[in-house]
């Protein structure tokens, strides 16, 4: 079954590598933002149904900004590119990456709340003040915060890659009777570790790493969720405009955790393959460095095009 799945993952992986060159992801982020201006249409609808007291009208606005969340985040931003990368360059849990993913949709809401009550409260700012804030100095600090941890990622798997050579080397010529290893440098044999496994290396400094995670991706908060939370502070029912808020960030997470899903099962599939070969302890790190080096890359592509 896990074989079966980590073929699947590979097959999804390998359609989105196509989709991406041939175009198709821009035709598909073209009619997500059809579909967001569509929302922003409904919601607006909905505002005013809460204001007159329409009972079912605050159900339908927490349906339509899940929705609205899950629409956006198909488009780019929204941390999908650094939770892919993460979950494919690093052995994270599945759960464990999927908390992340949900705590950091749940930190952009957070953020922008903070910023529209903060803009409005302490500097008077409007709603076209506000957007030009998110997207002129908090949208190019999210992306350079998530390059970094892409060129913390390459540096990481340097290292480990550089501390694998010199253990097989350093092995090498200090023994002069034989022993088996497994991938996790065990020796079967004598029935000892020559050094940390890859589950301990993986597992060092967690926390700190997925604070990072969602720091970086909470800076920028979504532009739908500053645009609900100012609308309807101006109307006066800001707790309508907080929950919705709230409900876009779930519908966020859904689309993120679901890349860090497919992440995990395409790296268990590569690792799966080189099971019981010394190739795995080069192997791993490299996917790290390949993984950090694509977040790098794409994300200095949006700071450039952000301060263009």
């Amino acid at each position: 079954m896990r074989r079966v799945l980590s073929i699947i993952c590979l097959v999804a992986a390998a359609a989105a590598l196509w989709a991406w060159q041939s175009g198709t992801f821009d035709q598909l982020a073209a009619w997500a933002a059809g579909e967001q201006r569509a929302f922003q249409n409904q919601i607006a609808r909905t505002l005013r149904g809460i204001r007159t007291g329409d009972a079912g009208a605050v159900g339908l606005l927490l349906t339509l900004c899940f929705s609205y969340g899950f629409f956006h985040a198909i488009g780019p931003g929204h941390g999908k590119i650094v939770i892919g990368g993460y979950g494919l360059g690093r052995q994270v849990p599945w759960l464990r990456l999927s908390l992340i993913s949900l705590a950091s949709s749940l930190a952009q809401a957070v953020t922008a709340i903070a910023v529209v009550y903060a803009g409005i409260w302490i500097f008077q700012l409007g709603r076209e003040a506000l957007v030009g804030v998110t997207e002129n100095y908090m949208a190019p600090l999210s992306y350079a915060a998530i390059g970094l941890i892409g060129l913390w990622l390459v540096w990481r798997g340097l290292r480990r890659l550089r501390a694998s050579a010199g253990h097989t080397h350093n092995h090498a010529h200090a023994h002069h009777h034989h022993h088996d290893h497994d991938e996790n440098g065990t020796c079967n044999t004598c029935g000892h570790s020559h050094g940390p496994t890859i589950e301990q290396a993986s597992n060092t400094n967690t926390l700190r790493e997925a604070l990072i995670l969602i720091g970086g991706i909470a800076l920028r908060p979504c532009t739908g969720a500053l645009f609900v939370l100012i609308i309807t502070w101006q109307m006066g029912i800001a707790l309508a405009g907080i929950a919705g808020a709230f409900a876009m960030a779930l519908g966020t997470a859904t689309v993120t955790i679901a890349v860090g899903l497919a992440a995990v099962g395409v790296r268990g599939s590569m690792i799966e393959s080189l099971s019981g070969s010394r190739l795995t302890t080069t192997v791993i790190p490299l996917i790290e460095i390949i993984a950090g080096g694509v977040i790098a890359l794409i994300a200095s592509g949006f700071v450039l095009r952000a301060l263009s």
